[in-house]
C-alpha cells in the first residue's frame, strides 16, 4: 500500500511540476509575441512613438536579461517597483499620444491593451514562478520512500547484486525528485524554460 501511495503522489508531482513548467513557457512565449505586435502597432501609428518604442525595447532588454540570468533573486527583481515603473511610464507614452484620424486612435487601443495583457502576464509569471509543489507532499513521499527502502534492505540478502539494485533504485527515485524541484522553478536552475521566443522578439523591436 505505501509503494502504490508512494507512486501515486511522485505521479501526482511530476504532472504538477510539469503543468506549471508548461504554463510559464507559454507565458514567456505569449509575451514574445505580444511584445511584436505592440511594436508594430507603434510603428504603425507615426514617428511620434519613437519615444515609446525605445522605452519598450529597454524594458524588454532588461526583464529578458533579468529573466533568464538563473539566479535565485530572479522572481524578487522582477517583482521590484522599478519593474512596474517602467510599464507605467510606456503606458503614460501611450496616453500622452493625440491620435488624429481613427486608423491612429485604433492602432493606440490596441496598444494600450496589448501593454495591458503584459502587464497581467508578467504578474503571472511572478506568481507562478515561486512555484506549486507543496512541501508536506514532497516530506510525506520522502519518509514513504525512506520506510520502503529501509524494509527492502532489512529483509534483503546483503550481496553486491542486492546492494546494487537498492542503490540504482534509490537514483532513480532521487532523480525524479531532483526533476520535479527542477521544473517547479522554471526561471532558474538547469532545467530553464527557454529565451528563445523572447531573444527573438528583442532582435524585431524597432525594425
Amino acid at each position: 500500500m505505501i509503494a502504490t501511495l508512494a507512486a501515486l503522489v511522485l505521479g501526482l508531482l511530476i504532472a504538477s511540476a510539469k503543468s506549471n513548467f508548461d504554463r510559464i513557457s507559454d507565458e514567456v512565449t505569449q509575451t514574445a509575441a505580444k511584445v511584436v505586435m505592440l511594436d508594430r502597432s507603434l510603428a504603425r501609428y507615426g514617428p511620434e512613438t519613437k519615444e515609446a518604442r525605445h522605452l519598450l525595447h529597454s524594458a524588454v532588454a532588461s526583464a529578458v536579461e533579468l529573466m533568464f540570468s538563473g539566479k535565485d533573486s530572479t522572481l524578487a527583481k522582477l517583482d521590484a517597483p522599478q519593474r512596474q515603473t517602467k510599464i507605467e511610464q510606456l503606458q503614460e507614452k501611450l496616453w500622452a499620444l493625440s491620435p488624429r484620424t481613427d486608423a491612429q486612435r485604433a492602432l493606440l487601443a490596441r496598444a494600450l491593451d496589448l501593454s495591458n495583457e503584459l502587464t497581467q502576464i508578467r504578474w503571472l509569471v511572478i506568481e507562478r514562478g515561486e512555484g506549486s509543489m507543496p512541501t508536506p507532499f514532497l516530506v510525506v513521499l520522502v519518509a514513504w520512500l525512506a520506510i520502503l527502502f529501509a524494509g527492502f534492505g532489512l529483509v534483503s540478502v546483503k550481496n553486491s547484486t542486492v546492494v546494487a539494485t537498492l542503490v540504482l533504485c534509490a537514483l532513480s527515485v532521487a532523480g525524479s525528485i531532483f526533476l520535479i524541484e527542477e521544473m517547479n522553478r522554471p526561471l532558474q536552475g538547469l532545467m530553464k524554460i527557454s529565451s528563445a521566443p523572447m531573444d527573438n522578439a528583442l532582435s524585431h523591436l524597432g525594425q
